[in-house]
């Protein structure tokens, strides 16, 4: 079953920016999700699999809707919360 994030082959996205970016980062808090996505891992709470595995499971339209960091957070959020790391919720504010 493909999920949302598998298009190949799907028209109607539009066309593709190849432009370069010379900034990885475009606002502060995607480096803070990047470096917590990277420390968590580091510390054994997930692997990159169950990491890749989150952001695809997430729901069509949140996926579309979500940019690439916002993604991550998703992801971040819905493995601590399966890994009885914080409680479900607990992050909602």
């Amino acid at each position: 079953m493909a999920r949302i994030n598998d298009v190949g082959g799907v028209e109607g996205f539009g066309p593709v920016d190849t432009a370069d970016d010379s900034e990885p980062f475009h606002a502060d808090w995607e480096a803070r999700v990047f470096g917590l996505m990277n420390a968590l891992r580091a510390q054994g709470i997930f692997n990159l699999n169950e990491f890749r595995d989150a952001i695809e499971s997430m729901p069509p339209g949140e996926y579309l809707a979500a940019s690439y960091y916002e993604r991550w957070f998703v992801a971040i959020r819905t493995l601590l919360e399966r890994k009885g790391v914080i409680e479900p919720g607990e992050l909602d504010d």
